[in-house]
């Protein structure tokens, strides 16, 4: 048998081999640790050691951008809840009836003559008005006629406001009444060469109508008051009512319309009666005898019969 043949490297050539393992150990190592940094996968947290000590273990600018947006986003709300909220413009009101401020009455009384004719209701104004406008050639405008035609007519803004004052026994408002007695007036006058006569029924109900017509229409000439007991005034009315079809002629409607005539009109009689511009008569009795009496009081201030 033949043994294996031992071969004796010199100690030159065994420097030489080690040499060449050392860099091929080299090059493995290199290529183990190029592979590892390819499948390792890069931190994005801040946990353990930073694998990059140059550079931070996280992204901040993402952050700084959220953070800006969020305060200016805050900030705007803040703004839009403490600047006062835009003005909401109002509907534009409708144009007023209203009696146009004057420096002088826009009638004279020497070619206007003009006689209020007061009572409570019931009295018998319009029944002694009608008379006086027959003989005497007065043109005759009630107040509450006008009012009521004004309540009637199609496209009146006023309608239903009037329609609830006089249901309730509730004066309607001075500057309505006013213009709507000078408009009636104005449109007589025109068709009677600038003159005119006027008994003016039921008018004026407060005192600040008294003094806003004889400022800015017409001084009056007198007030002829109908004097009459509350109870009479109450039956009357109730028998109109069965055959006026007012909606005022009613026991509840006269009752607050009674308080009303004392507690406002009553002051006018008196305010006038001071100034001597007063003729009272008794309206309990019949019509007949209560003209009588209204036709001596005409010819005291100066009227004669037309008829």
């Amino acid at each position: 048998m033949s043994l294996p043949r031992i071969v004796r490297s010199s100690p030159a050539t065994l420097r030489s081999q080690i040499h060449v393992e050392s860099l091929l150990g080299q090059q493995r190592a290199r290529e183990r640790a190029t592979i590892f940094q390819f499948s390792t996968p890069c931190r994005t947290y801040g946990t353990g050691p930073n694998p990059d000590p140059g550079r931070p273990p996280f992204k901040v600018w993402p952050l700084i951008v959220i953070t800006l947006i969020g305060t200016g986003s805050f900030n705007l709300m803040v703004r839009s809840r403490a600047a006062p909220m835009p003005a909401i413009e109002a509907p534009e009101p409708k144009p007023q009836i209203s009696a146009p401020e004057k420096d002088t009455p826009a009638f004279s009384p020497s070619n206007v003559s003009v006689i209020f004719v007061l009572g409570g209701p019931g009295a018998g104004k319009g029944t002694q008005s009608d008379k006086l406008v027959r003989d005497f050639g007065f043109t005759h405008l009630s107040a509450g006629d006008l009012l009521r035609a004004e309540q009637d007519r199609p496209d009146s803004q006023f309608g239903n406001m009037i329609k609830e004052n006089i249901r309730d026994g509730i004066i309607v408002p001075m500057e309505v009444t006013v213009q709507l007695l000078e408009n009636a007036m104005t449109d007589d006058i025109k068709k009677n060469d600038g003159k005119g006569r006027f008994l003016i029924d039921g008018f004026p109900r407060k005192m600040d109508q008294a003094l806003k017509f004889e400022e800015s229409v017409c001084p009056s000439k007198f007030t002829l008051f109908f004097d009459c007991p509350e109870q009479t005034m109450q039956a009357r009315l109730i028998n109109r009512g069965k055959t006026s079809g007012r909606t005022d002629d009613n026991e509840e409607s006269i009752k607050k319309r009674f308080k009303t005539f004392v507690e406002t009109s009553m002051p006018v009689v008196d305010y006038f009666e001071k100034e001597g511009k007063v003729v009272k008569i008794s309206a309990a009795r019949g019509p007949e005898d209560v003209y009588e009496e209204v036709k001596k009081t005409m010819a005291n201030w100066g009227f004669e019969m037309t008829n």
